[in-house]
């Protein structure tokens, strides 16, 4: 890779000053983005005059007040782990949107009408409902839920490039859609009390937000994950793995349906089914998939030290910013250090995008290495490393600082002879190191590499 000379020839454009064919009115930006800002905020204003008719103004307002509570701490956790190539506020912003409006309206449209067809089919009401929580629901949520999953993947490509984006998508998404259902069963659950005269620890409330919103308020965005799992390991693959690129997505989606049907039933396992379930599978695999994630970082950072020194090798990176890059300490130094001496906030924020330009580069290089680049390859490249040249004047100095302030220390051993020189005896100067062969002056040496300067993918 890394094809382009050390500097800049082009005056800005990445395509190389190819211009453009007019596109059609409905592939305009403006016109996409109205449509699916018109569509979600139609779904949320139905969805909110749907649970409003359902709970009533007053408790509408005590469950939207319980319901926010946790958002933020989830937000926020999905947040860190997407902090070695963090993707775009607007992919999550849409992806909370569609959770909370569009896939919250799907679920109570069609769970209500399958549950009534069921009660009118069976005249059972009872095993209508049952069969709507533990069969109909799971379907219909994790379906809702994961079409915002399949629109990032389909057209947020470059934002969507391994495991920890399909579980930030996957999370912020469920994390929407377990708010709105939280308003409703919470403002459900204060009507309640209110006809009864309940109040304090012992009313319907209470026990709902402790379940809820204490004990699993992570259990919407663990099923997802599985989904968003699945269509990140699809992201990994290559193209002309087609079978795997479908196959992999859908059985995520499957699994998650499972879990979430396993959860739905847990109530009729009898008494203390529900503590039995939530031991037994809700821990261990919200365990397991926060083991699977910060391991999958990890190796995200150890790609960044792999595949970046090959771009410095061609002077586009000076040599410490690969193991700067590749450290989550390091970056943080680095931005500190910009805001302290290059102009605060905005000499932060273009370090940090920096950051994230280097790390992206440093993906595709690793895609492309193992026969995985999408076509777009090398355009791809040069608009990655012209936006990093673009921000160098900044961030070469703070991650230079950062390397330097992070590197950890290199122990020396005392010889075991006497050293001259300490105390008042004078030191010799070493002897120069004559070379083996004679230095042509048109050729000067560089110093050896761990990485080759060619381009292993020129054919």
């Amino acid at each position: 890779m890394a094809t382009c000379p050390p500097y800049p020839t082009y005056p800005g454009d990445p395509t190389g000053g190819t211009a453009l064919r007019h596109a059609h009115w409905w592939q305009r930006k403006w016109v996409r983005y109205g449509a699916l800002i018109t569509l979600l905020t139609l779904s949320g204003l139905v969805i909110l005059a749907l649970v409003r008719q359902q709970t009533g103004t007053e408790g509408f307002l005590v469950g939207l007040g319980l319901a926010v509570l946790p958002v933020p701490l989830l937000i926020a956790a999905f947040r860190w782990l997407d902090r070695v190539e963090p993707g775009p506020w607007r992919n999550l912003l849409f992806s909370f949107a569609w959770g909370a409006c569009a896939a919250a309206l799907i679920a109570i449209i069609a769970n209500s009408f399958a549950t009534k067809w069921i009660a009118t089919a069976t005249a059972d009401p009872t095993s209508a409902d049952t069969l709507g929580a533990t069969v109909i629901a799971p379907i219909v949520e994790e379906s809702a839920k994961a079409a915002a999953v399949l629109l990032v993947f389909l057209f947020r490509r470059r934002d969507f490039t391994g495991i920890v984006d399909g579980v930030v998508i996957a999370g912020v998404t469920a994390t929407g859609f377990a708010f709105t259902e939280n308003i409703l069963y919470l403002g459900t659950a204060f009507g309640t009390d209110q006809l009864n005269g309940a109040g304090g620890i012992a009313s319907v409330t209470a026990a709902t937000f402790f379940v809820r919103v204490v004990m699993s308020p992570f259990a919407h965005p663990l099923f997802t994950v599985l989904t968003g799992i699945g269509f990140g390991i699809s992201a990994l693959s290559a193209e002309r793995q087609h079978l795997r690129r479908v196959l992999v997505p859908l059985s995520g989606l499957l699994l998650a349906m499972g879990m979430h049907a396993t959860w739905n039933g847990s109530s009729t396992f009898g008494q203390y089914g529900f503590f039995v379930v939530y031991a037994m599978f809700m821990v261990p695999a919200f365990a397991l998939l926060t083991w699977l994630v910060i391991w999958t970082r990890q190796r995200e950072l150890r790609t960044v030290r792999e595949e970046l020194p090959a771009y410095a090798v061609a002077g586009w990176l000076t040599p410490t910013e690969p193991y700067a890059l590749g450290s989550m300490r390091a970056r943080r130094v680095a931005r500190d250090y910009a805001r302290r001496r290059f102009g605060g906030r905005s000499a932060a924020r273009a370090v940090s995008q920096y950051e994230a330009y280097a790390t992206s580069l440093a993906f595709l290089r690793r895609r492309g290495r193992l026969g995985r680049a999408d076509a777009d390859f090398v355009v791809r490249e040069r608009e990655l490393l012209h936006e990093l040249w673009r921000r160098r004047e900044v961030a070469r100095p703070a991650l230079d600082h950062a390397a330097r302030m992070t590197a950890p220390p290199v122990p020396v051993a005392a010889p075991p002879w006497p050293v001259y020189g300490v105390y008042g005896h004078p030191a010799h100067a070493p002897h120069p190191v004559q070379p083996a062969h004679p230095v042509d002056p048109t050729h000067p040496v560089h110093p050896a590499v761990p990485y080759p300067a060619y381009n292993p993918y020129r054919t």
